[in-house]
């Protein structure tokens, strides 16, 4: 037991969530948001985002654990607010509560949000995240944990699909707009749930079982209503009985790739059919029997879109969705994976001009904002020479893995690049400079083929990605959560999108190599670990996954 000054001080460091945070842009530069919750409808100044190495936490407190109190629990706004249901409150019994959740603070009615007050005519309409799956969830009153749309900047929803120039009068006649929604989702396998109970100890067994978790996915798909769904963990069986059915039935087309292994699971990509037609499908596997390397099943999906709009050219949107390797200590396979993910996108993007069309790269990457593997995606370069093979991911506070990382990462009969880029078109690129180089000082040549000799350890990609989320709540430095079961609540999934020239929301830096690019209107907030255990964590009685829902809502901006 410690001594009682400092449970106080464990206590006292831990801030309360009032719902109304503003989260910080990915960008220090000039700009504004609004804020979908009580507030009016007001600017305020970006404030500069918090950079953290890795995705720690401090415990939420010490000192003996204190049963939560029976309280009646109000359903704010239900009809119109984005929301969680709670679970009851109060447990059966102590032993159905894991021992790692034993801290939960007994003020849990500070969690609800006030109610949002906004008159604003073109502001989303707000969505229930749960289901009530009978009258008896109807009738009983619970309290919820809202998460709000964040919208920046600008209104959104203000207009659809553009059928001609003369739609939008508020910009450059040689801009087209088309505003659209894209979610990820890891919607957890029945399989790897099933095989991994012990992730799930916090939960009632009649929660986990499928044909009670399905109504309730399905029923947030639909109230989310995105127009581009990337679900992760998408059992085959279940995809091949039911979930391609349903969707299809809700106007969506499906692509899939099931996992190359003994798990029956994969990742899909959904879009509907009245926004988006289907130009090209690229499954990826990872998994090469003759690199020992690459000895994992996992999978990724690229696909070419063509958005349903008329315009000056043939506009395309390259969407890829992919779950990465889980094991902490073997961030070689993650990066190889990700090189191979990247290397597809290169092959798949590109465009007449040379540019490549907009893309967003959506999953569960099982790394954690901050993490070397993280910050190459963000960066487009990263320079592995000494790095431990357990810190890629950051998924670890002291990592187990201390082997150093091998340069090259990967064989190069993989016939992926240091760029991320496969051989051939390397190759031709490399052929095609080489005769620019053809009038040039010998003494230059001999310096270029030196400096491409010292990036052996350096990995690069040629594209310039924003993440749509800031991982952080600027006010207190509490990360955001995308997954939370009873061993771990951290993020771990994203959306990652290239990013228009005036997207406030970008991170700055990269040349502009885009054909345009993708506006970032919005996004759904995500919340913390307290504000989930509220909730019981993930799963619960109406949220039937270990991780949240992503959803974004972009303008594909095409000069």
């Amino acid at each position: 037991m410690l001594p009682r000054h400092v449970q106080r001080l464990g206590r006292d460091c831990i801030a309360h969530w009032n719902g109304s945070q503003i989260l910080a842009l990915n960008s220090p530069g000039s700009g504004c948001m609004r804020w979908a919750g009580h507030y009016p409808w007001a600017s305020f100044p970006l404030p500069a985002p918090v950079d953290f190495s890795a995705n720690w936490r401090l415990p939420l407190f010490f000192g003996p654990w204190r049963q939560v109190q029976n309280s009646n629990w109000q359903l704010d706004n239900f009809t119109q607010s984005s929301c969680f249901h709670l679970p009851n409150p109060s447990m059966k019994s102590e032993g159905e509560e894991p021992l790692t959740k034993k801290r939960r603070l007994s003020g849990q009615h500070d969690t609800s949000t006030p109610e949002e007050e906004t008159n604003f005519p073109h502001q989303k309409e707000a969505l229930c995240l749960s289901v009530a799956q009978n009258e008896e969830k109807h009738s009983s009153k619970k309290g919820t944990v809202k998460r709000h749309w964040e919208y920046f900047c600008q209104y959104s929803r203000t207009m659809k699909v553009f059928e001609n120039k003369e739609t939008d009068q508020s910009n450059t006649e040689s801009e087209a707009k088309f505003d659209f929604t894209v979610m990820s989702y890891n919607i957890l396998s029945q399989n790897l749930l099933e095989d991994n109970s012990h992730l799930y100890k916090h939960c009632r067994q009649r929660l986990l079982i499928w044909t009670y978790r399905f109504p309730n996915i399905l029923q947030e798909i639909k109230q989310l209503d995105a127009d581009v769904l990337c679900l992760q963990e998408v059992q085959e069986d279940h995809y091949r009985t039911e979930i391609k059915s349903r969707l299809e039935s809700l106007g969506y087309h499906c692509e899939y790739k099931m996992r190359t292994g003994r798990k029956p699971d994969g990742c899909a990509i959904c879009f509907k059919t009245s926004k988006f037609s289907l130009i090209s499908s690229n499954p990826v596997e990872f998994f090469r029997h003759d690199i020992p390397l690459l000895d994992r099943d996992n999978v990724g999906l690229v696909l070419l879109l063509q958005p349903r709009f008329h315009c000056k050219t043939n506009a395309a949107i390259c969407i890829a969705n992919t779950h990465l390797l889980y094991n902490p200590r073997r961030g070689d396979i993650k990066l190889t994976q990700l090189a191979m993910l990247l290397a597809e996108i290169a092959s798949v993007a590109p465009q007449k001009d040379g540019t490549f069309c907009p893309i967003i790269i959506c999953g569960d990457f099982n790394s954690v904002p901050g993490s070397p593997l993280y910050r190459f995606i963000k960066e487009g370069k990263l320079n592995y020479e000494g790095l431990a093979i357990g810190k890629v991911s950051g998924q670890e506070q002291f990592p187990r893995g201390q082997r150093i990382l091998s340069i090259p990462i990967w064989p190069k009969k993989l016939g992926i690049s240091q760029n991320c880029v496969y051989e051939i078109k390397q190759q031709q690129k490399e052929e095609n400079a080489e005769e620019k180089l053809e009038a040039a000082k010998l003494d230059n040549t001999q310096e270029i083929v030196i400096a491409s000799e010292k990036l052996s350890s350096k990995l690069q990609h040629h594209f310039k990605l924003s993440s749509v989320y800031s991982h952080y709540f600027p006010e207190t430095g509490i990360p955001e959560v995308t997954t939370c079961h009873s061993r771990s609540a951290v993020t771990v999934d994203y959306i990652f999108y290239s990013a228009a020239n005036d997207d406030t929301a970008a991170q700055p830096g990269a040349e502009d190599s885009f054909h345009g690019g993708l506006k970032l209107l919005g996004r759904l907030a995500l919340l913390t670990e307290k504000d989930l255990w509220t909730i019981n964590g993930l799963p619960n009685e109406n949220n039937s996954s270990d991780h949240l829902p992503l959803l974004a809502e972009f303008r594909l901006i095409e000069r």
